[in-house]
């Protein structure tokens, strides 16, 4: 059970550091690696830090765009050049290690709309990247389909919340653990879709 204290210390420190510069590092730092090995996205700190600040959502997003790709570009030399030790461990450490075949074979036929596609969703983006290296996908091909995708993802939270921001502040401020619990189902469901689905 998540402790509530510890779960409003984390979201108050979120809300007071949308002015830091060591924040927009720390937002840079997890949203590179969520796209390559860590398992957290980086709306956990995008979101109250938008809201914290609605009107700077968009160097927010911007942010997260530019780092996550970079990410994506690791996860993709870790496919193409460490997929027998490091890549494969990692998809084996997510357990897919079955269904890697597969989405490896339907790149011929569908890569750009696997990148775009499952880049938008929350489907654990280092599963694509890695992936994507090891099927030997073009690489600025790649990196164009990441480019769209992760800045949609992105785009998309920055356009709600710089416009409704206040409202939704309210609501999540109100019902804090429910919302982080609904947060928390979509990155499971996430991994569950990408396990059917891969």
């Amino acid at each position: 059970m998540v402790d509530r204290a510890m779960l409003r210390r984390t979201y108050d420190w979120c809300i007071a550091a949308a002015d830091k510069p060591y924040a927009l590092w720390i937002l840079a730092a997890i949203a590179f690696a969520e796209s390559s090995f860590f398992p957290v996205p980086p709306d956990i700190m995008l979101l109250p830090m938008a809201l914290a600040r609605p009107k700077r959502a968009w160097l927010f997003a911007a942010l997260c765009t530019v780092a996550s790709v970079a990410g994506g570009v690791l996860g993709y030399a870790i496919g193409a050049l460490l997929y027998d030790s490091l890549g494969q461990w990692l998809i084996h450490l997510y357990g897919l290690g079955g269904k890697v075949e597969a989405f490896r074979e339907s790149y011929a036929q569908w890569g750009a709309w696997i990148i775009i596609g499952k880049g938008l969703t929350p489907i654990p983006y280092k599963l694509v990247t890695i992936t994507s290296g090891f099927a030997g996908y073009d690489i600025w091909l790649f990196i164009l389909c990441s480019i769209i995708a992760r800045g949609g993802r992105f785009f998309i939270v920055a356009i709600v919340l710089n416009r409704y921001g206040d409202v939704i502040r309210q609501e999540i401020e109100k019902r804090l653990g429910l919302w982080v619990a609904f947060g928390a189902a979509v990155v499971v469901l996430g991994f569950v879709i990408a396990f059917r689905l891969i």
